[in-house]
């Protein structure tokens, strides 16, 4: 069983991604199912190996987000959750703004 080790909640939010693979150079798009300030979980068929290092871009209609990544885990066929680098201000600023949206939808989801 995986330890939990996650330092801030996380919550459903549905939005586009694509994951630049450092190393490679190779480029995957898909979708995340959830968010915290810390991190993510993108939803993909292919998910890559524990420790590998990405770019990650996240998309909605109105806003993006971008930061370093790192896969800290996979589940195969699955997805993986990744562990944000050093987030730029601007960016994180956008991850303030989806999250209040995101604990709405959850608690909605709860009613």
């Amino acid at each position: 069983m995986e330890q939990n080790t996650r330092r801030q909640p996380r919550y459903p939010f549905i939005a586009s991604a694509e994951l630049l693979e450092e190393s490679s150079g190779s480029r995957m798009s898909s979708r995340i199912s959830d968010l915290s300030l810390g991190g993510c979980y993108v939803d993909t068929i292919n998910p890559l190996p524990d420790g590998t290092v990405v770019h990650l871009k996240i998309f909605t209609a109105t806003h993006s987000f971008e930061a370093p990544a790192t896969v800290v885990y996979s589940h195969t066929h699955l997805g993986m959750g990744v562990k944000f680098g050093e987030v730029k201000p601007v960016y994180e600023e956008v991850l303030r703004l989806w999250l209040p949206q995101a604990d709405e939808q959850a608690n909605a989801a709860h009613r």
